[in-house]
């Protein structure tokens, strides 16, 4: 039976979650956040060491500037507010992606987050903010002076010294990856649901890995 060290989850239909119910797509930003901690709770008592959430990528830069204002303070609130919650219930909290573009409020709760929960053994928590998978990639490339392998450019990723994801679940309808860990993926099982990221709930998570645990993983071989 395959063992679950790792889960990543590209969590679109937020915006379309909150205009379907006619109250706006902050709205299902906000009932997003909410699937969130139910998943990382989820997570916990499944005792799945690492889940990444696909939060902003390096193309939503192009969505409404209005939306994005929103999604970023939701963020800042999030930690701001949660943090010493994060830090009792063991959680490690590590950002994967480029944040020196982001707002100096919002930079400074995330690192201090990531710093007050480093030594925790709980859950890794990765949040994918401002994360591009061939920007990651070109990054590790260039960082790489000789000696270029497979083992060397993943020493250069965001996610040295992590297991691939077993499993990646996209929500929404689209069976698509959207720049989101392109190395990783590469023997990850896929699951594409049509549900809304705000309808995810902890029995589809249960489903989805006990159908994982059963699947034959062949990398290559027979």
């Amino acid at each position: 039976m395959n063992k679950v060290n790792h889960v990543a989850f590209i969590m679109d239909g937020n915006g379309r979650w909150g205009k379907k119910i006619n109250k706006g797509r902050n709205y299902g930003h906000l009932e997003g956040v909410e699937t969130v901690k139910r998943i990382v709770s989820s997570s916990i008592k499944l005792n799945i060491p690492i889940i990444t959430f696909y939060v902003f990528s390096t193309e939503n830069w192009k969505r409404p500037k209005g939306e994005i204002t929103f999604l970023f303070k939701l963020i800042q609130k999030y930690f701001t507010k949660e943090i010493n919650r994060i830090v009792k219930e063991g959680i490690k909290l590590n950002i994967l992606g480029e944040i020196n573009k982001l707002s100096r409020d919002l930079k400074t709760i995330l690192k201090k987050t990531t710093l007050l929960t480093k030594n925790n053994k709980q859950i890794t928590v990765n949040l994918a903010i401002n994360y591009g998978s061939k920007s990651e990639i070109l990054s590790a490339f260039k960082k790489i002076k000789k000696n270029f392998t497979i083992k060397n450019l993943e020493k250069n990723l965001y996610t040295k010294n992590m297991p691939d994801p077993d499993i990646l679940i996209r929500t929404g309808g689209h069976q698509r990856l959207s720049n989101f860990m392109l190395w990783q993926l590469a023997y990850t099982e896929l699951f594409f649901l049509d549900k809304l990221w705000p309808d995810f709930n902890s029995n589809d998570l249960k489903k989805i890995i006990k159908k994982y645990k059963k699947s034959k993983r062949n990398y290559g071989a027979i």
